[in-house]
């Protein structure tokens, strides 16, 4: 294995509640490693259409070309399959957006990919709109070598948000509806611990 990428091989994750910057941040990454020409792979999962099926875009329309990558289908040979096997052999960084909208192999993936000198950048949200970890990300952030925690403004009181409100005509939403709804502004807000309310 080459030396100079057994030193770049860690494990990144950006984590945070809905409108803290995950993905913003996650771009600003993935151009700083551009400006080394450093070949990157960015993967979304296909359940978040919200902008575009061949970009992964921020709520202010910063975008990133991204591959859509089915949940359930997070393996090696599939995202090989996906991005053609000799581009997915040559990245150096492989990232994922949204990760909390994959199953429970991306944890098993990501670290295949870091112990084949990969540099691997996960991002998203920690915690539910009801306030419980999200999808695979706990298991994520343990392994991880970096995390990072976002906070957005919370809408209530302008303190640091950390948690994310689902609302239903105004209300918080029932915290025994569906964990995976997408939306942006129009569905959820970002608020502190003390502003987040149970629905």
């Amino acid at each position: 294995m080459d030396q100079s990428v057994v030193g770049n091989r860690q494990l990144e994750v950006i984590a945070g509640c809905m409108f803290s910057g995950k993905t913003e941040e996650l771009i600003r990454r993935l151009k700083r490693v551009g400006i080394a020409r450093w070949p990157v792979l960015l993967f979304k999962p296909t359940i978040d259409d919200r902008y575009s099926t061949n970009t992964t875009q921020t709520h202010d329309g910063l975008k990133f070309p991204a591959i859509l990558l089915e949940p359930g289908k997070e393996m090696l040979e599939e995202v090989g399959r996906l991005a053609g096997h000799s581009a997915a052999r040559g990245a150096m960084v492989v990232a994922f957006d949204e990760a909390q909208f994959f199953s429970d192999k991306l944890p098993a993936l990501c670290e295949a990919l870091v112990g084949r000198g990969k540099k691997v950048m996960v991002a998203g949200l920690n915690l539910d709109f009801a306030g419980k970890p999200f999808g695979p990300m706990p298991l994520i952030m343990a392994l991880a070598d970096e995390v990072t925690s976002l906070t957005a403004i919370c809408v209530k009181c302008g303190g640091a948000a950390t948690r994310t409100q689902r609302l239903v005509e105004g209300k918080p939403a029932p915290v025994d509806g569906p964990t995976i709804q997408i939306g942006g502004q129009e569905s959820y807000e970002a608020r502190c611990r003390d502003c987040w309310e149970r629905g």
